[in-house]
């Protein structure tokens, strides 16, 4: 049977998952108490297909978000998610089907050969432009990752991180969180992009990467073999990474079925459960405290 939305136990203080209220239509896609506020009521008629909901997920699709590259098992995060909201808004699992899509083909002006697509799209308003998303189903904590040789492996609290080599890359919430919460006792070497900080990694002209979890985990489990994400730091505020949201054709009327189903998971923990399961209970990253 698949897991949609089961944890062993609860997990806190290591992630926080995005609570954006269901009258909050920033994220893209309003939203509102369409059929009543009965997500399977909405979803009646607003599908590609009548009777199925396509979902899209990358070519190919990482853990922690799809194990094996098999979204239709429901192991993953995102896999997992999907099946959940789809069960919420009537669809079984034989009546969900999955496309594949690059990462940016699917931000594209035009048609879409999907109901919706969930790849850790982060929700921004150059995006908006030309799709329409759902209300954030997920803001990732920051994490730290280096050579398993790192004087960062042992590191287990802030003080002992702070007078580190740190890398980090310009623009984003990390350096942002670097600078601001974690204040290390040298300047961090703050690079154009990941890929200049992966490189000064590799080179060992830094001690260790701090970038958004997601980030740290892809860059350890692809991009860099050796490496560990030796551990994530808890929520800050103003320092949270982007949040995401499942993407649609632009002005998709699903969209509102959507958040009334991710809304209903999240007021039944669910959502919490899914992610505590997949994003905490199945990654070993363990939470640094910051003071």
């Amino acid at each position: 049977m698949r897991r949609t939305a089961l944890a062993l136990t609860a997990v806190t203080g290591l992630l926080l998952v995005a609570c954006g209220g269901d009258d909050d239509d920033d994220a893209g896609g309003a939203t509102g108490t369409g059929a009543n506020g009965d997500p399977a009521a909405c979803a009646e008629g607003n599908t590609l297909s009548d009777g199925q909901l396509t979902v899209a997920t990358g070519e190919p699709a990482f853990p922690p978000y799809v194990i094996d590259d098999a979204p239709e098992s429901g192991d993953g995060f995102e896999a997992a998610l999907a099946y959940a909201v789809a069960d919420q808004m009537g669809f079984g699992e034989d009546q969900v089907s999955w496309a594949r899509t690059t990462f940016e083909g699917a931000v594209q002006p035009g048609p879409k050969d999907f109901d919706f697509n969930i790849q850790q799209y982060s929700i921004t308003p150059e995006r908006e432009e030309v799709v329409s998303f759902s209300e954030p189903y997920y803001e990732a904590n920051q994490a730290i990752l280096g050579y398993d040789d790192s004087p960062a492996a042992d590191a287990s609290t802030a003080a002992a991180i702070r007078d580190l080599r740190i890398g980090v890359a310009a623009g984003t919430t990390s350096l942002t969180f670097v600078t601001d919460v974690l204040q290390p006792t040298a300047d961090p070497f703050v690079y154009n992009d990941n890929a200049a900080a992966k490189q000064a990694l590799d080179t060992q002209q830094i001690d260790a990467i701090v970038a958004d979890l997601p980030t740290a985990l892809y860059v350890s489990g692809v991009e860099i073999e050796g490496t560990t994400v030796f551990g994530q730091f808890p929520p800050s505020e103003g320092t949270q990474g982007e949040p995401w949201g499942m993407l649609f054709p632009k002005d998709s009327t699903l969209v509102e079925c959507v958040n009334l189903a991710l809304a209903s998971l999240r007021a039944s923990g669910a959502l919490e459960e899914i992610t505590t399961e997949w994003m905490s209970g199945s990654v070993n990253a363990p939470e640094i405290p910051l003071d």
